[in-house]
């Protein structure tokens, strides 16, 4: 897998992938575009939710909707690294099963996030769910 960064000005930097998609970072705080340290959280956010809607897909959980909300705490000084990060899946469908949600987030955070598991060495990642009927 590559990719490139390039910077286009001020303090934006376009990142387009080998599969050709690009995205806008800004390291001025996230002022125009999602910044790289927002960019992490996300990749958390989106792996974290592909496990889980698959683990749950495959045990017949009628899902329509998965959601999660995710917190980073950051560290104080420079490298102001996370240090700490929540995850809260919100998921909405019929008849979904507690126990297999908690499955699911389980599974993805200790065996198949591949985000998470490269994290999982410096911060502390934490996670929780609430299921919503659709």
């Amino acid at each position: 897998m590559k990719a490139q960064v390039k910077w286009v000005g001020d303090n934006t930097f376009m990142g387009t992938s080998d599969s050709g998609h690009s995205m806008l970072m800004d390291a001025n705080g996230g002022a125009t575009a999602v910044s790289p340290m927002e960019n992490v959280l996300l990749s958390l956010g989106g792996c974290s939710s592909v496990d889980v809607v698959s683990i749950l897909e495959k045990a017949r959980q009628q899902v329509t909707q998965c959601v999660v909300h995710l917190e980073g705490t950051r560290a104080e000084s420079t490298p102001k690294v996370f240090t700490d990060i929540h995850l809260h899946f919100v998921i909405t469908g019929h008849d979904v099963s507690a126990k297999h949600v908690e499955r699911a987030v389980a599974l993805s955070a200790d065996k198949y996030c591949s985000v998470a598991l490269m994290l999982n060495n410096t911060v502390n990642i934490t996670h929780d769910f609430e299921i919503v009927g659709a």
